[in-house]
């Protein structure tokens, strides 16, 4: 802990990306409590109030029915981390056990395995979750069943390689010598080495899920409203462009902060992991 803080305070890239994170993941918490009119999140209508700039005690302006823009995207902040976190804890598990499985053993499992991940890496990712999202209902739990299908081979990837490269060591040989189990090898002995690779890349995931989703719901694929999406709150803006600029700029810079956070804070892991080793 010592280490790890004494590596973020030496990097001002660093600090920033925890503030950031901090930042976007207490937003979502208490939205309930920051938010000035948390029941703007909802389907509420104010047409006495409605397409305004910012101004008090509308900071970021009203939208288009006249709800306060910076309660719904304090509000959107929650959905993009609750989509983040429950595509990462179902792709994660999924693409290290295939990744894990391919690397050790040889033959048809191995071969088998890579050329699915393979056939799924071929694919553009934004292009497999519309493909998805084109069949389903575009609801929350849809979309994080698309997203998920497109992310667990990254992972298979990532550990399938490490584990070519553990596979050979001296640790992994006398283990196998004196007897123990494939899943032991597997999990006891090549899986720890594999975690800082992995918890790395899920910091880094977060903001890029985050961004998959918004682009899902900017094409009218992900999030419905009422619920607050800040894909769909760029999309929904951005046909009043420039005049009402607040509609698609905050929504929009909301989505950078985010993105911009998570990828600092996986350079800044990266950096405290890799000491570790």
């Amino acid at each position: 802990m010592k280490r790890a803080l004494a590596i973020i305070r030496s990097s001002v890239l660093s600090m920033i990306g925890v503030a950031l994170v901090l930042l976007v993941v207490l937003s979502a918490i208490f939205a309930g409590v920051v938010a000035p009119f948390p029941d703007h999140r909802g389907a509420v209508v104010d047409f006495t109030n409605f397409n305004q700039p910012p101004h008090w005690p509308n900071i970021m302006g009203t939208d288009l029915v006249g709800r306060d823009l910076f309660s719904r995207i304090l509000y959107a902040y929650r959905t993009s981390l609750v989509l983040a976190v429950v595509v990462l804890v179902l792709a994660m598990p999924t693409g290290v056990i295939v990744g894990l499985v391919a690397g050790y053993f040889d033959g048809f499992r191995r071969h088998a395995l890579m050329r699915l991940t393979d056939v799924f890496l071929s694919i553009p990712p934004l292009v497999l979750a519309m493909s998805i999202m084109g069949v389903l209902e575009p609801t929350l739990l849809n979309g994080m069943m698309a997203v998920t299908v497109m992310w667990w081979p990254w992972y298979a990837r990532l550990v399938y390689n490490i584990t070519l490269a553990e596979r050979e060591e001296g640790y992994v040989l006398a283990a196998e010598v004196i007897g123990a189990s494939s899943l032991h090898v597997m999990f006891r002995e090549i899986l720890p080495n594999c975690i800082p690779a992995v918890l790395t890349k899920m910091a880094l995931d977060i903001g890029f899920v985050i961004l998959i989703a918004s682009s899902l719901s900017f094409l009218g694929l992900g999030v419905q409203p009422p619920t607050p999406d800040l894909g769909s709150m760029v999309a929904e803006g951005a046909n009043y462009l420039p005049d009402s600029w607040w509609l698609t700029v905050f929504p929009g810079l909301a989505i950078l902060v985010a993105v911009f956070g998570f990828n600092l804070l996986g350079d800044a892991l990266r950096d405290i992991l890799g000491s570790d080793q």
